[in-house]
């Protein structure tokens, strides 16, 4: 596991944002794993401003979402689909049937869940999977005590993941209580996973998922057995953990990470620094 501390939440998704873009460089039929919440929101402005403004290309990329709503087709506006049309794949050349999420509208809600994993499987995995964290230490919707074998399925909401998300909803009581999720076997079978957190509310579960015992009741603990798994957090976020010091000088001197290094911004075209998507495209989640 690699842990990268970046002063700021914005310089956190711009180094995100890099390394997506620099896969998809080096790959371009790349396999995105994809995820939703405020805190990717900045990512997704990123790369659509490097599509904008450098050319990065999604037209061969192929894309899997990690979780979706049960109950709500993909034209509400609080699913997920809406989420990631309106912040990333509207915005760039990506083709919308190379996209996919679970259909939480589906008659056949478990059939969906096996359809998502041979989805998968015919794509011969995932090469790259970005990923945050709830409250409750959990990976998409892998809620406390879910196993690390598990698969695509359906999960029960936890009650600190409904008082995080029910704030996006017009009502917290009309936010779905189950969703669909990819499961953490699934996860841990990408080849590269890419962690993003920010916030000071995040310190806690980031500390004890980085640095605490590997344990079901926090699935995020399982990723300090992948194998390659890059974590990047704001100074906020890293507020808790015991080796920050020792995570920051790996950083500044990890000859890998040199180019990524400096002030945390995305260079602009010009040469200025600009962090977003150009004056007056901005993308928000409504």
């Amino acid at each position: 596991m690699e842990i990268i501390i970046r002063p700021t939440a914005e310089s956190a998704a711009d180094l995100v944002a890099r390394v997506i873009a620099d896969e998809l460089r080096a790959k371009p039929d790349l396999v995105l794993g994809l995820a939703t919440g405020k805190t990717m929101e900045a990512v997704y402005a990123n790369l659509v401003r490097m599509h904008r403004l450098e050319g990065i290309d999604f037209s061969r990329c192929r894309t899997f979402n990690l979780d979706e709503y049960v109950g709500l087709p993909g034209s509400d506006r609080n699913s997920y689909r809406h989420y990631m049309n309106h912040n990333l794949f509207l915005n760039v050349n990506v083709d919308l049937k190379n996209t996919h999420l679970p259909d939480g509208a589906a008659a056949d809600i478990e059939a969906e869940c096996r359809h998502y994993e041979q989805l998968i499987a015919q794509c011969d995995g995932i090469d790259l999977q970005l990923l945050g964290i709830g409250l409750s230490g959990h990976l998409g919707f892998n809620e406390p005590v879910s196993s690390f074998r598990s698969r695509t399925r359906v999960k029960v909401l936890s009650p600190v993941t409904l008082a995080q998300n029910g704030k996006f909803f017009p009502t917290p009581e009309q936010m779905p209580r189950h969703a669909i999720t990819m499961g953490m076997g699934t996860i841990l079978d990408s080849r590269r996973c890419l962690f993003l957190a920010t916030g000071a509310e995040k310190a806690e579960i980031v500390a004890k998922a980085l640095e605490g015992p590997v344990t079901s009741m926090i699935p995020a603990t399982a990723l300090q057995f992948h194998p390659r798994c890059t974590v990047v957090i704001d100074e906020a976020a890293a507020g808790l953990l015991k080796e920050a010091d020792y995570y920051r000088w790996i950083f500044a001197n990890d000859l890998q990470w040199k180019a990524y290094r400096g002030n945390g911004e995305l260079p602009h075209r010009n040469g200025h620094a600009h962090n977003g998507v150009p004056a007056g495209q901005a993308i928000a989640r409504s």
